[in-house]
């Protein structure tokens, strides 16, 4: 345990800490101690002769660290000679109340004497000097496990019991006790140290661990039991903070020292405010380390100062360290007065020399460079004469040199000198990558000036008329062994035709010789060189290509040697040496004979529509020898693999395929090889498509010219759309009229703006330009408007919005501020509010114009304050955010020249105070109403006292403008009343200050209530909702703020319709309401509470009308192809200054690294990089300097699994599946596999796979991948045995894959082969006339049996033959064959019929066979439905009165015996006797009841089973009294109606005859008599006579029958003893019909 520098001198931290109880526990211990080792010491020699052995087996077990036992003169088996009592005293102390420790640290610790001073070096924060000083102590070294966990326990337990522990290791060992024991156990040891352990020195040991480890544990048991508390002392300050005094921008740091137990925990405060570091990254370091807390600030400022307070608390107490920081301003500082002159000269070259004190530098520029112009080839200089006064000899500047912001290194196309005086840079052979804007930067110490000019550098003079312009900046790109890709940028000339490619040659380096590497030119701007030697270095040029003629060459490119890039690095770290002192052992040979495996991750880097660049892995399976490649190609869709490289095998997992037909898809595969044998194939490529897969970029838009000097003009234009890769873009310019175009850069610059020199003062020009991208140059965006070239009025950016940085136009040859001047690569990117900040520094009002030229010098450092300036943006969140957006926007410097569209912001309102102490009031105010066409950038307060009810003046209560509406001034006079105003200012300056505020007091606020939240305001509104944000109470009252209540009314409502919104209080500080009435205005207002109560409300809202405003767009989530999750906004009403400000519950998100915000134009993206719980809130993205365009959307636990599972889908996409893998039997016995993929693209494949090995098409396999409709399938012509197995389609489409299995074995297997075959011989069965149904029957509702069958492909000759049991059944006439149906009709069928049916089909094609079997079962089926139709047909039971009693009966179609009939009387089944009969007559069904009693009366029921079911019948005589009683009397019986003969059953009769029927009829009393037809009433009528005479005779007369008068008639009679019915069938034919249809059945037949 190591002690800080600051404890070792000091005696208190010893001893003033301690708890008396302590020092007490530790002094008796101590005595104790002493007395103990003093003991043992005597007779340590005779044990330790046994132990020493004993130590030296189980050092491993005990854990000892020989090393340092043996660095102090002692030895681990001395050690133990103390005897276990000694043992476990020291292991007390050494663990006092320790819950566990080692064995091996008592022993080490008691087996050498420690130095008094320490014995390894400690890390220390003293100078060296201190460090080295001779003290009295210094705190031993205690090694072994548990020292590491000393400090860093959390519970006060534990660190008490720690802290006493280390007071008593500490005095033990410095007292010296032990010393004599540990030259006495060395001694021993050495003596001892060659004696044989014995069997019985073995045993006594192992009993001597037992017994240690016992005691161990009992000193365990007793320090549990010690009183802690004991131990315990609050905290107190070792070493307090000492205030400092610094310069502006340097760095402090806070240091103190404290002392408790337990260790007290340190917190920072600022104006009793705690300091956040996370709230000010990077402002702020915190540190704690060993003891030592420390606080350091980073680029002090003035609003660092403050007093800074240091609290340490522990269970004991709190106590606190003040300490004050100063900052001040370095000497020489500019004074503000300067500025109200209207001009400022003074220059503000401040730096720091290397001697640490304040120094002014004037730096000066004399003869400088101008715009140059020159030629490739030439030579060319710039230079200037720079003067720095004072002219200090020790301290020289550093002279630098950059092209657009890069910066330059000598070359031997660049050369740099220095002379003392001058700076100059020379080309010495010029080329168009030289061209560009050249920056001079000159260092003194930490400030530095620099000065910048633009070089233009044009073609050299084409040897052949016509040719193009050179290509440019040639670079060598992913070099390989024997490859490399070569790019460049195409020329701004063509020499007024096309170009039609390029040439690209190579050299090795050391040769002069030049190669041609491609026989016809390319278009595309790179291209794969292959077939270097491996090992050698190389050179590139290229040259362009048009119908006149090839261009000069462009510049060579650096050299590149061609190696593997793992063997490059491996030179570049580790450079070649004669001998490194490594050698490499092998054990045994290298396998030989290994044949490598497939490559992997075979992919498609690039291609073109002359060539296909190809990328791999190597295999990890290689052995031990280098190994060589093949490339295979094939026309996608097929399997016809072909070798590109047949000759040479590729060394680099790169290759270019040429050759290959434009327009076409092609697959790609890689095998490897070595000496022993070509590998397996690479998994092939996606189907690529030969043809530029970049597009040619399409023309840029809105060319806009603008004046800037005589003989320059600034242009700007609009990037094209759905630009991809672009180089730059070049620009050409045109006089007027003249029709001849010249370019006005050769190097395409970046960027959206550029400033054309060169020009013709008084000319009109017109500008054009053109976007280049690797694929080729755009077309000519459209004419620019002309442009007369004149210098701008004014001549300055800034003129009139901050004269001080006006300076002269012409910037791009002068060291002013002018950055209208400047290009895209060096041109600042300055924040608005910055720039005034800067101004407010110096005058708070709008400074006044001014013409007055400043000196180069002057302009420079104003310059510089400005850049200073950027970098304190208040709106931190804002700024960066904006910095991610629109990289093409005009500067912001640029809007400043539309300061004729904006104006000065209104004067805000509302001023409260939040809150009021002694000496200090915190204001809070609302925003502008009208804020002037752009942004705020920061508020002016001023303030003034009110004595007596008078007014005294204004004071300014902050020169640098504040972004918060909040702002708290300090120094205000205790109970002084006050008044205030707030100006807010923007870019086009300060505006009008507020009216006054009402009179405030400052006086301390005592009430126990929170003070009012401040700064409410409304976002996202809507039709029926909108958030209300608003900012925590400045006061909080006596105790902290609990939550937050929110009222709202109708606007025009009185002050008694206010009402809550929220019953419980909020602890967030936004809040969502909805149910709103559209288009009703409303306000709001919020109150905070704490445990005091509810305080004041802060001031309402502006009134906020729900509405949906049209075009209102709202936050979309979206997840991409990547499964990257994104939050997406878009804005169609942005102003020129408008950002996107994004916020997470309505917080700025000030850390990036879970979500990275793109905005572009009108539309903002927030990507998350890795969406999980920590991102789970309320996003919110609002639009400044708009009308309140802003949107939320809201992640929660839920929504964020959708996304993630979206997110997963999109990044490992499935090929979505309609069905699974199926099987099915195709018509001629075939078997088709097949799947249904919901959708497939055209690039799609399918992989079939049979038993893990990948199967092709051929003779047994037909494959098909139709993409259209997604049915992927395979078909085989017969399954065999071998064919037995698993089946898997695998598909890929594009990144989505996914696979589908079937499984084909056991009986699965053998049914579907079996299924196929038997499809098979259908198929050929079909050929001839077959069978389409098989033979089979059913039952018609006459009760007759129909055997019939379907058959097809019949013609004329086509015979059918009906056997029965073998036998031929004779049919009377020959089937038709009408509908393809075949019947043969068995009336009446029973028993008898039972048997074999056989049909036949044949003629000369072929015969088919169909058989039915009617036995056993089959049989007894049939019959069952023939009972079962049999008995549908029964009629109802009716009653018929004979001469021996009642009948009951129905009839049926007919009668069989497997019918089975049963008669139940009263639900009892009736047992048959003699006077009780059932019995079948003819189709009649009867129940016959001889001499009937009344027992006979009832319910009776006929039950008919068709050997499933029981069909009823029922009819009740229990209910008819009287007619029951007649039925069985006698004359009941003798008198009833009845019929007593003569009409017959059934009457066949010709149309047109006469029918006449007669019967006679008897009952007493006489019956009556009545007719139906049909079950309907008859009457009599002129065609048909009824008549009944003399009470017997009835009659029925039809003159002429017809076919209408075909039916049933019914005759019924009735008397008072019972009711008759005779039914009679008349039938009607007509004779000449049924002659033609038999002479038409005689021709049919002949």
């Amino acid at each position: 345990m190591s002690l800080p520098f600051y404890q070792r001198h000091h005696d208190h931290y010893d001893r003033t800490y301690r708890h008396k109880a302590l020092q007490s526990t530790v002094s008796q211990y101590q005595k104790e101690t002493k007395s103990k080792s003093a003991v043992y010491a005597q007779g340590s020699a005779a044990y330790a002769r046994g132990s020493a052995a004993y130590h030296r087996a189980s050092a491993a077990d005990f854990s000892l660290e020989s090393s340092a036992a043996y660095s102090h003169g002692s030895s681990s088996s001395a050690a133990y000679s103390h005897g276990s009592e000694s043992i476990n005293k020291l292991a007390a102390a050494y663990r006092l109340g320790s819950e566990t420790y080692d064995s091996n640290l008592m022993i080490e610790d008691q087996s050498y004497k420690m130095s008094p001073k320490a014995k390894r070096a400690k890390q220390n924060l003293v100078s060296e000097d201190k460090e080295n000083e001779a003290i009295d102590y210094s705190v031993p070294i205690f090694t072994g496990r548990e020292v590491n966990i000393s400090g860093i326990t959390d519970t006060e337990e534990e660190r008490i019991k720690e802290s006493a522990a280390y007071v008593a290791r500490r005095n033990l060992f410095a007292t010296g006790e032990g010393v004599s024991v540990s030259k006495v156990a060395k001694s021993v040891s050495e003596e001892e140290h060659h004696e044989k352990k014995s069997r019985k020195v073995a045993i006594r040991e192992s009993a001597e661990r037992v017994a240690l480890k016992k005691t161990l544990e009992d000193t365990q048991a007793f320090h549990k039991k010690l009183n802690q508390d004991k131990l315990l002392h609050p905290p107190e300050f070792v070493i307090k903070p000492r205030s400092h005094t610094i310069w502006e921008k340097q760095n402090v740091k806070f240091h103190c020292t404290v002392a408790g137990w337990p260790a007290p925990r340190v917190t920072w405060y600022k104006n009793n405010v705690p300091i956040d570091v996370q709230a000010h990254p990077g402002k702020y370091t915190i540190e704690n380390r060993y003891g030592l807390h420390s606080l350091e600030i980073s680029e002090c400022d003035f609003d660092d100062i403050a007093q800074y307070r240091a609290s340490a608390m522990n269970v004991k107490g709190e106590i606190s360290a003040y300490a004050s920081l100063v900052v001040k301003r370095y000497k020489g500082e500019i004074d503000a007065s300067h500025l109200h002159a209207g001009t400022f000269s003074m220059p503000l070259s401040f730096g720091v020399t290397p001697h640490g004190f304040a120094s002014r530098f004037e730096i000066k520029f004399v003869d400088t460079f101008e715009v140059m112009f020159g030629r490739e080839g030439e030579t060319m200089s710039l230079g200037c004469t720079v003067v720095i006064s004072p002219d200090i000899k020790r301290f020289k500047p550093d002279i630098e040199w950059y092209r657009n912001g890069v910066l330059i290194t000598p070359s031997k196309w660049v050369q740099m000198h220095w002379s003392g005086e001058r700076a100059s840079l020379t080309l010495t052979h010029a080329n168009k990558e030289d061209e560009g804007l050249y920056t001079l930067r000159v260092v003194m110490g930490e400030y530095y000036e620099e000065y910048s000019g633009y070089v233009f550098v044009r073609d050299a003079d084409a040897e052949i008329p016509g040719a193009p312009g050179a290509p440019l900046d040639v670079q060598c790109l992913d070099a390989n062994k024997d490859y490399v890709i070569v790019s460049w940028k195409q020329p701004a000339v063509d020499g007024g035709n096309p170009i039609l490619g390029y040439f690209i040659d190579r050299c090795e380096v050391g040769t002069t010789h030049w190669t041609q590497c491609n026989e016809t030119p390319v278009k595309f701007a790179r291209f794969p060189v292959t077939g270097l030697i491996e090992g050698r270095s190389y050179i590139f040029r290229v040259r362009a290509v048009n119908k006149a003629g090839v261009s000069l060459p462009s510049r060579v490119s650096e050299a590149v040697a061609a190696l593997d890039p793992a063997d490059r690095a491996r030179m570049r770290s580790h450079p070649s040496a004669p001998w490194t002192g490594q050698i490499i052992v092998t054990e045994e040979e290298p396998a030989e004979g290994v044949v490598p495996g497939p490559p992997t991750d075979l992919q498609v880097i690039e291609a073109t529509k002359n060539y296909v660049v190809l990328s791999w892995k190597p295999p990890g399976q290689r052995g031990h020898e280098g190994i060589m490649y093949f490339v295979e190609k094939c026309v996608a869709g097929t399997e016809d693999w072909q070798r590109v490289n047949t000759e040479i095998p590729v060394k680099s997992p790169r290759f270019a395929v040429f050759d290959l037909s434009e327009g076409k898809s092609y697959c790609f595969r890689v095998r490897c090889c070595n000496s022993a044998g070509i590998g397996e194939p690479s998994e092939a490529t996606e189907a690529t498509v030969v043809d530029d897969k970049l597009d040619i970029p399409k023309a840029p838009g809105r060319i806009m010219p603008t004046r800037n000097t005589d003989t320059s003009v600034v242009v700007t234009w609009t990037e094209p759309p759905d630009a991809k890769e672009l180089v730059g873009y070049y620009i050409e310019a045109s006089v007027v009229g003249s029709g001849h175009w010249e370019p006005c850069n050769n190097n395409p610059v970046k960027g959206t703006r550029f400033i054309c020199h060169g020009l013709i003062n008084g000319e009109k020009y017109i500008f054009r330009v053109r976007a280049v991208n690797a694929a080729g140059l755009s077309e000519f965006s459209q004419d620019s408007e002309p442009i007369e070239v004149k210098a701008a009025i004014g001549g300055g950016l800034l003129h009139g919005v901050c004269p001080e940085l006006s300076g002269k136009a012409d910037g791009l040859t002068d060291c002013t501020t002018s950055w209208e001047g400047m290009h895209e690569s060096s041109q600042p990117i300055f924040d608005t509010d910055a720039l005034l900040k800067c101004n407010a520094k110096f005058n708070r009002d709008l400074l006044p114009s001014s013409s007055d030229k400043l000196g180069s010098t002057g302009d420079n450092n104003l310059r510089e304050m400005v850049k200073d300036a950027i970098t304190s943006a208040p709106q931190k969140v804002v700024a960066k955010q904006a910095s991610k957006s629109q990289p093409g926007d005009p500067l912001t410097m640029e809007k400043v020249k539309k300061k004729k569209d904006i104006a000065a912001p209104s004067p805000p309102y509302d001023i409260t105070v939040l809150e009021s102490v002694r000496d200090s009031m915190v204001l809070g105010w609302k925003q502008p109403k009208a804020t002037g066409g752009t942004e705020i950038t920061g508020y002016y307060v001023n303030y003034r006292e009110v004595i007596g009810g008078v007014p005294g003046r204004w004071m300014e209560a902050n020169i640098k403008a504040v972004s918060e509406r909040a702002y708290r001034i300090e120094n205000l006079k205790e109970n002084m009343v006050y008044q205030f105003q707030v100006a807010a200012a923007n870019l086009a300056g300060v505006g009008t200050p507020s009216q006054p505020s009402k009179p405030f007091k400052c006086e301390e606020w005592t009430i126990a209530v929170p003070g009012p939240p401040h700064d409410v305001t409304c976002t996202e509104v809507r039709k029926d909702s909108l958030v209300l944000l608003w900012k925590e109470p400045v006061y909080t009252g006596r105790s902290p703020i609990a939550g937050y209540y929110i009222d709202m009314k109708e606007t025009e409502a009185k002050e008694e319709h206010w009402r809550s919104v929220n019953e419980k209080p909020l602890q967030k500080r936004f809040l969502k309401i909805a149910g709103l009435t559209e288009g009703v205005s409303y306000v709001f207002r919020v109150r905070a509470t704490n445990q005091a109560g509810v305080g004041r409300p802060s001031d309402i809202t502006d009134p906020v009308v729900a509405q949906t405003r049209p075009g209102t767009k709202e936050v979309v989530v979206n997840v991409d192809d990547d499964g990257i999750i994104s939050l997406n906004f878009e804005c169609d009403q942005m102003s020129p200054n408008s950002k996107f400000v994004w916020t997470k519950d309505y917080e700025p998100i000030e850390d990036d690294s879970r979500l990275d915000i793109d905005s572009k134009g009108g539309k903002s993206k927030a990507t998350f990089k890795d969406l999980g719980e920590g991102d789970l809130g309320i996003y919110s993205c609002v639009v400044t300097d708009t009308d309140g365009v802003s949107a939320g959307y809201t992640i929660d636990e839920e929504e964020m699994k959708r996304l993630l599972a979206l997110s997963h889908e999109h990044k490992f996409p499935t090929v979505p599946l309609a069905s699974e893998l199926a099987v099915e039997i195709l018509e001629k016995g075939e078997v088709r596999f097949w799947l249904q993929a919901e959708k497939l693209s055209g690039n799609a494949k399918a992989n079939f796979v049979f038993n893990d090995k990948e199967i092709f098409n051929g003779e047994k396999y037909k494959m098909k991948v139709d993409q259209h409709t997604g049915l992927v399938e395979m078909i085989m012509d017969k399954l065999e045995d071998k064919d037995e197995g698993t089946y898997t389609f695998q598909l890929q489409d594009g990144k989505a894959t996914n696979q589908s299995s079937l499984v084909l074995i056991g009986d699965v297997f053998k049914k579907l082969r079996d299924e196929a075959e038997f499809q098979r011989k259908e198929w050929h069965r079909k050929q001839g006339p077959h069978f389409v149904d098989q033979l089979g029957w059913e039952v018609t509702d006459e009760c007759n049996v129909m055997l019939k069958c379907k058959v097809a492909n019949i013609k004329k000759e086509t015979h059918i033959v009906w056997y029965k049991d073998d036998r031929e059944i004779m049919v009377d006439e020959e089937h038709d064959f009408k509908d393809g149906v075949c019947t043969l009709l068995i009336s009446e069928f029973s028993k008898k019929d039972t048997g074999i049916y056989e049909v036949i089909l044949k003629d000369d094609r072929g015969k088919d066979t169909s058989e039915l079997k009617l036995t056993d079962t089959a049989f007894a089926d049939l019959m069952n439905e023939v009972c079962r139709r049999i008995a549908l047909s029964a009629t109802d039971l009716k009653i018929q009165s004979t001469a021996e009693g009642i009948r009951l009966y129905s009839f049926v179609t007919y009668y069989v015996e497997d019918l089975r009939v049963g008669w139940v009387h009263n639900d009892t089944q009736i047992r048959f006797t003699d006077r009780v009969k059932t019995g079948v007559t003819g189709e009649q069904i009867w129940l016959q009841i001889n001499e009937p009693t009344p027992q006979d009366k009832g319910k009776y029921t006929m039950e008919l089973f068709d050997g499933k079911t029981a069909h009823k019948k029922t009819v009740d005589l229990s209910g008819q009294g009287r007619q029951f009683r007649l039925l069985i009397l006698p004359e009941h019986r003798y008198n009833r109606a009845r019929v007593l003969g003569g009409l017959p059953d059934v009457v066949t009769i010709q149309e047109g005859k006469a029918l006449n029927l007669s019967c006679t009829v008897w009952g007493d009393p006489t019956p009556e008599v009545s007719w139906l037809k049909n079950e309907k009433s008859f009457v009599s009528d002129a065609n048909c006579v009824l008549r009944f005479e003399s009470g017997k005779n009835v009659s029925f007369t039809i003159s002429a029958v017809s076919t209408l008068d075909s039916g049933k008639y019914s005759l019924v009679v009735k008397n008072k003893y019972g009711t008759e019915t005779s039914d009679v069938t008349v039938s009607v034919f007509i004779p000449e019909e049924e002659q033609e249809k038999n002479n038409e059945d005689k021709k049919t037949k002949a």
